[in-house]
Order: C-alpha cells, then structure tokens, then sequence
C-alpha cells in the first residue's frame, strides 16, 4: 500500500533538501549513470566500494589512479529476453574520486566480488616527529 507524504507547509523551500540529495538528477541522461560507493580508512588504506552489478569485471571495468585522483569506469552490456518481452540495460558508468593526500599511488589493488567492487589504496605512514624532553634548570 502507498502512503502520501505530506509537505510541511511552515518550511520555506520544502523541496530543497531532496534537490541536494540527489543533485541534478533531471540532467542523469545527459551526464550518464552514476556508480554508487562508499569510502572509508581502515588502518593503513583507503578503501573505495563500488557497487558494479551485472558487469563482467574482466572486460568492462577500468580503474586508473593519478593526479591525486581515483576513476572508475564502468560499461554494461545487459540483454533479458522472455516470451513476450525484451529488456535492455546497458550503458557506460565513470565516477572519479579525490585521493587523501597522503595516498601511495604505487599500492593499489582491486577485487571484484559479488558485484562490489573493492579499491584499496595504501596510505604513507606519516614520519611522526621525534619529542624531545628539555630539562628545566632554575636561574642562577
């Protein structure tokens, strides 16, 4: 059963937070289907989870790394077809993400596991600077 939202009609912009939840979506077809991810650090790597279903990570799937960036390019070639009914789906995917700044772009690995696919990207141990105690003395 459907249930009807109801506006608050003492909001000044009621539709103006869903706009920024789901930014342009009116323009989707024109800038092309968006990659659904999550990222987070865990330990010493940055991970990037992409969710990728119904792609042949072999053949369609592309992760580059450079310029302080992470892309993922993606292209599905989809075809059901049932007795009376033809369903195409298919389309190229592309999202780039800002690296942190202390990402080595030397240590990055991928995996594709159930339609997710992971990027992990390794951070730099940041060189801690050395504490040094001083002994205090008092005036002479």
């Amino acid at each position: 059963m459907s249930t009807l939202l109801r506006r608050d009609p003492r909001t000044m912009f009621p539709d103006l937070v869903e706009w920024f939840e789901e930014p342009f979506l009116t323009l989707r077809p024109y800038l092309g289907q968006p990659i659904r991810i999550e990222d987070f650090v865990e330990g010493d790597h940055y991970l990037v989870r992409a969710e990728l279903a119904g792609i042949d990570p072999e053949k369609d799937v592309e992760v580059t790394v450079g310029s302080g960036y992470l892309t993922i390019r993606a292209e599905r070639h989809d075809k059901t077809e049932g007795k009376h009914r033809t369903e195409f789906r298919y389309g190229s995917f592309a999202r780039s993400l800002p690296l942190p700044g202390d990402a080595n772009a030397d240590d990055v690995t991928a995996t594709f596991d159930h339609g997710i696919l992971t990027v992990s990207v390794g951070l730099k141990a940041e060189k801690k600077d050395e504490v040094k105690k001083i002994a205090v003395k008092p005036a002479k």
